[in-house]
């Protein structure tokens, strides 16, 4: 059994949190912590195997707790879960070593992914004694292959990343179906597409237009 540090000020999602662990059969709560300054005091007695850790807390934030983890040289995974959707935000927390990051708010499947990288990657190491190029290429690439399975058939990464980037670039703005499909070089249809998962997801909100002197259009923006 894998022992998890919830670390996590909110404690509706802290029990969320919990709930979704304990579903999962290879892990245990080994703890729950409202800020990471309780975090750090945690392991100065106690040991984890996994952080899922908030970003926004009081008392120390979550990428100061990440940080202070690395310095003081403690040997545990890190599943960053935040509704930090920024890019310098997520450049920090791969540069940190972070298992996975998850955007609030996350699907149980969601979440079941991002344990199951985390067994992927420690069990893999774990069973080799020498490393070698072609057993680290095998742990990378099984490990990118999960990655690729966190959305459904006709949602390729690329693309989602491309019309997200963009409506991020015009997070106050209300955006139609045609004016995305204009700037990224898409097609209308396969926007549409891409809105109704982003939607689902809920990373946009969408409202229909009917001021339009015509036909109504969606409009869509992003989720505050």
């Amino acid at each position: 059994m894998y022992r998890v540090l919830i670390v996590e000020d909110d404690p509706m999602v802290a029990m969320i949190n919990e709930q979704y662990i304990g579903r999962h059969k290879h892990f245990e709560i080994a703890g729950i912590c409202n800020n990471g300054k309780s975090a750090l005091e945690f392991f100065q007695n106690d040991v984890a195997d996994l952080v899922i850790l908030d970003v926004f807390m009081p008392v120390m934030d979550g990428f100061e707790t990440l940080r202070q983890l690395r310095k003081m040289q403690i040997a545990v995974d890190v599943i960053m879960v935040t509704a930090a959707n920024d890019r310098d935000s997520l450049e920090e927390a791969l540069h940190l070593g972070v298992v996975d990051y998850l955007i609030k708010p996350f699907t149980f499947d969601r979440f079941q992914i991002a344990l199951d990288k985390f067994i992927l990657q420690t069990d893999a190491l774990k069973d080799l004694q020498t490393l070698n190029q072609k057993n680290i290429d095998f742990v990378i690439e099984s490990s990118r292959k999960k990655g690729e399975s966190l959305h459904p058939k006709g949602i390729q990464e690329k693309t989602l990343h491309l019309i997200f980037e963009y409506l991020q670039s015009h997070e106050d703005t209300w955006l139609t179906g045609d004016a995305i499909a204009e700037a990224t070089g898409l097609t209308g249809v396969t926007v549409r597409r891409y809105m109704n998962y982003l939607a689902k997801s809920g990373k946009i909100v969408e409202e229909m237009n009917y001021e339009t002197g015509g036909r109504p259009c969606m409009l869509y923006q992003i989720a505050k």
